[in-house]
């Protein structure tokens, strides 16, 4: 499995470094099943999935393949969709659970 680490979630792992070795974990389980651990979320956020880390702190991740076989990839349009193999997971943000979808 190929993680990619988008610069908001970068920057929000340096920001709530208190939780770094909680998200570490999070991360690890998510890329070893990245269709079970999280939670596919809908509407503006078609296609990505979303995984507690703790209490009220998520994180914001896509997965390729599963992206791709249900046709989120039409409205989730990344850039770089063509050139990420199946097994690949964006993680895209890491946040508290009330703002992590307004950014």
């Amino acid at each position: 499995m190929q993680a990619l680490f988008e610069q908001a979630f970068l920057k929000a792992v340096k920001r709530h470094a208190s939780i770094k070795k909680l998200v570490q974990k999070k991360v690890d389980m998510i890329l070893a099943d990245p269709s079970a651990i999280g939670e596919p979320l809908k509407a503006n956020w078609q296609g990505f999935y979303s995984c507690p880390v703790k209490r009220n702190f998520i994180i914001i991740y896509l997965y390729c393949e599963v992206c791709r076989k249900k046709g989120d990839d039409k409205v989730v349009l990344c850039q770089d969709c063509q050139e990420m193999p199946d097994r690949t997971v964006k993680f895209v943000l890491l946040g508290p659970h009330d703002t992590a979808y307004g950014i």
